[in-house]
């Protein structure tokens, strides 16, 4: 799925464009990925983010 509404992560000004129109800084997607019971990652992404080393 495509998201059409992005953010500017410098002034947080909201567009649909690439490059936001104030400071021409390339804009962001402001939407969370999406969440799935059998991601296959979250071990990853928990060690990545705690900075511990998992034993799953």
């Amino acid at each position: 799925m495509t998201w059409l509404i992005r953010k500017c992560p410098v002034d947080g000004t909201y567009t649909f464009q690439e490059k936001c129109p104030k400071c021409n800084t390339p804009t962001i997607v402001p939407h969370p990925p999406r969440f799935s019971p059998e991601d296959k990652y979250v071990k990853y992404r928990i060690e990545a983010k705690k900075g511990i080393k998992l034993n799953c």
